[in-house]
Formats: C-alpha cells, sequence, structure tokens
C-alpha cells in the first residue's frame, strides 16, 4: 500500500491532469460537443427542479461526499487529532481567517465594488486542499512535518469557512418548509448519536435524505456532507471509530473519483482571449486575489502572531518555508471553481472570466510556491518531529482500522 505522501502526490497529479484535459478540449474542435456533453441532462426527475445536467450532478451531488469527507477529517482531528489543543489552534485559525479576508478584500479593491462583479468576492477566499499538499508531497522529506500540518490546517480551516459562506452567502429563494425537514432530519441524526447508534447505515440513510431536503430548501446541497459529518459518532464502546471507518472508505472515491470528475468538468474554458483576458477586472481581481491576497494574508498573520508571541513558530521551519507555504494557500482551484459557479449563476461570460483568473492566480501560486520551498535550505527534523517524520513518510502495514486509503490530515496525526 502506497504511503501517505505518495497518495498525495498521486491526488495531486490526477487532479491537475484533469484540468489539463478539461482545458485542452475546451480550446479543441471537440470544444462544442464536450460542451453538449457536460451539460446533457442526466439521472432521476426532482420534482421542482427535473434532471440534472453531468456537470450539476457532479458539483451539486457527487461533491457532497467532498465536503463529507472534509467534515469528517475536521471532526477528528478537532477532537482527538492535532486540533484538539487550543494553543495548536491558534496560528492556523488566524493565519487561515486573513487569508480568507484579505483576498476578499483584493477582489473588491480591484472589481470596485461592481454589483454585476460583488457576488464573486469569496472565489479567491478558498485554499484547495488536494492541490496544495500534492505539490508540498512533490518535495518528500525536505518539507518539514511542521509545514505539511500547518498547510493542511489552514486548508481545512478554509474548507470550513467556504462552507459557511455558501450556506450563508449564496443561498437563494429558502424554502421554509424543506429547510425544517432538513432541521428535523439533522436533529434526528443527532439523536441517533447521542443514544449510542454505531452502524453507519443510519447515517447514511440520513445524509441522502438530508441532502435531498437541502436541494428543495434553497440552501446548497453540499452543506448535508459537513452537516451529516458533525453527526457520525467517533468512537464506539469497544474504541472503534465508526467516523475513521467511514472517512477511510470514502477517501479513495473522492480523492482519485469526485475531485478528479469535478476538475473535468469544472476548469475547461476557452483560452482564445489570450493573456489580454487577465487585464479584465473579473479575472484580474480572482487572480491576484488568490496570488497576491493569499500571501499577504497568511504570511503577513503568521509573522505577526509569532512577533506578538500569540503562537510560536512551527518546529524546524524557516521564514522561506513559511513563506513557500503561504503561497501554496494561494492554489484554489476546486473549491473557487465551484464558489464561482455558484456566485454568477446563468452568466456564462462571468463564470468562465472567474475560471481564468482563478486557473492563472492557482498556476502562479503552485509554480512559485513550489519554486521558493525547494530553494529554501530545509533542515533536519528536530528530535521532537522524528516520531512524525517516520509516520507521514513511511510506508508501513495498516492496522485493522486502516484498511482504506487514508486522508492526508490523518497521515499528520500524532498516534503519540
Amino acid at each position: 500500500m502506497a504511503d501517505g505522501a505518495t497518495q498525495d502526490r498521486r491526488a495531486g497529479q490526477l487532479l491537475i491532469a484533469s484540468a489539463m484535459i478539461a482545458l485542452v478540449l475546451a480550446n479543441s474542435p471537440l470544444a462544442h460537443g464536450w460542451h453538449e456533453l457536460t451539460h446533457a441532462r442526466v439521472g432521476p426527475m426532482f420534482v421542482g427542479f427535473g434532471q440534472a445536467s453531468v456537470h450539476g450532478a457532479i458539483a451539486d451531488g457527487a461533491m457532497a461526499l467532498f465536503f463529507l469527507l472534509v467534515g469528517l477529517e475536521v471532526k477528528r482531528e478537532w477532537i482527538e487529532g492535532r486540533l484538539a489543543e487550543r494553543e495548536a489552534r491558534r496560528l492556523p485559525i488566524l493565519a487561515a481567517v486573513a487569508g480568507m479576508a484579505v483576498p476578499a478584500a483584493v477582489y473588491l479593491a480591484i472589481t470596485q465594488g461592481a454589483g454585476a462583479y460583488r457576488a464573486g468576492w469569496a472565489i479567491p477566499a478558498a485554499t484547495d486542499i488536494a492541490f496544495a499538499v500534492g505539490i508540498l508531497a512533490l518535495l518528500g522529506p525536505r518539507a518539514p512535518p511542521s509545514l505539511k500540518l500547518l498547510l493542511v490546517t489552514i486548508a481545512v480551516i478554509d474548507d470550513i469557512g467556504a462552507v459557511i459562506i455558501i450556506a450563508l452567502a449564496y443561498t437563494r429563494d429558502l424554502d421554509v418548509v424543506a429547510l425544517g425537514a432538513g432541521l428535523a432530519i439533522l436533529g434526528a441524526m443527532a439523536g441517533l448519536s447521542m443514544f449510542r447508534v454505531r452502524r453507519l447505515t443510519p447515517y447514511l440513510i440520513g445524509f441522502v435524505l438530508l441532502w435531498l431536503a437541502m436541494l428543495a430548501s434553497g440552501v446548497h446541497p453540499t452543506v448535508a456532507g459537513v452537516l451529516t459529518a458533525l453527526t457520525v459518532p467517533i468512537r464506539d464502546s469497544s474504541g472503534k471509530s465508526p467516523l475513521r471507518k467511514l472517512e477511510h472508505a470514502i477517501h479513495p472515491w473522492v480523492m482519485f473519483g469526485v475531485v478528479p470528475l469535478f476538475g473535468l468538468v469544472s476548469a475547461g474554458v476557452s483560452l482564445s482571449g489570450g493573456v489580454a483576458m487577465l487585464a479584465e477586472p473579473l479575472p484580474l481581481a480572482v487572480m491576484l486575489g488568490l496570488f497576491v491576497g493569499k500571501q499577504i494574508g497568511v504570511a503577513g498573520t503568521i509573522v505577526l502572531a509569532v512577533r506578538a508571541g500569540l503562537a510560536p513558530r512551527p518546529a524546524g521551519t524557516s521564514s522561506a518555508q513559511l513563506y513557500g507555504a503561504a503561497l501554496l494557500c494561494g492554489i484554489g482551484f476546486t473549491m473557487s471553481l465551484f464558489i464561482g459557479a455558484l456566485a454568477f449563476p446563468g452568466n456564462a461570460a462571468a463564470i468562465d472570466a472567474a475560471k481564468i483568473g482563478t486557473l492563472a492566480g492557482s498556476l502562479l501560486s503552485g509554480v512559485v510556491g513550489y519554486l521558493v520551498l525547494r530553494r529554501a535550505a530545509m533542515t533536519a527534523c528536530p528530535p521532537d518531529d522524528e516520531a512524525e517524520a517516520r509516520e507521514i513518510f513511511a510506508s508501513d502495514e495498516p492496522s485493522d482500522d486502516d484498511q482504506a486509503a487514508t486522508f492526508t490530515l490523518r497521515n499528520l496525526r500524532d498516534e503519540g
């Protein structure tokens, strides 16, 4: 079985390949046929919605599994992992919040708050976990374990923020009855956890019902993934973890199936306008929000927090490495494409412009971040980090609870 770093690298490479294929198709003679295919109606009829398009089925349906996976690993880390202690949370939370606020401010400053583009303020606020950690994994053991932990934690907190933004800022025409039904389903699932129901089947049934209720309510249905994760029990009476079991079961399907598929149907955009397109307000705002806003928000906050004594510098890291990690936070790809489609519903031109900005900003952030990290003097792990380094970079045999592929944060978990 491949170790965690290898899986991260492969997932990132697959996502990059999916994006490249989408771009090639969108700029080839097959572009029209590809567009027709991704917008073809498939699947069952939903009352009030009809059939979903291929793109819609992936973005609204399959991506709910992505959010479920994110929710599961956040809950585990928050309760019994690296984020269980308040001190460990402080630096990544501060960096993540600033890393969302500053890009949004850069975006609004460049677009000057124009009514037509204002809804896209959250596009450069997100960080793509698979891409960012995949690029960091290319460095292998030259990247300190503490740097990996910081980057992943910031990305995860960004995802939490993105889910909140999606639920609050991109919800239109609420159906109170459907929303009430969703809350009732969520309450029933929470009750299952309180009464120590540890079988996963009832939670998965509840997940599907909650997704349908969210779809009908007007709240984006992918929010059902995170809400479901909050109700899944982390331990049973025998000490086994239903949460980890579910996380491991869906991980390979999400990271090697759902996410690349989303990239394949979402990243395609015509580049016929050339580099001049990046000078237009919307793509320029997204690109600079990701490339400039992210590094200012994340790196600036880390420097200020460490100097003010609010949080210690991550062990074994240099200033150049922290700056490189801040640059990688500007890879917005998956979540930025996702939010861009929500921000401009029915406006294909604006969605394409946001895609161009997202791809350019993510590419700049990834390439420059990798070069900075590669050139940075990589120091040996201090004694306290040796066990953690072995856990991240060794290919040891999985335990009974670890039979499936493992998500990035689990590889960073402190087994001690």
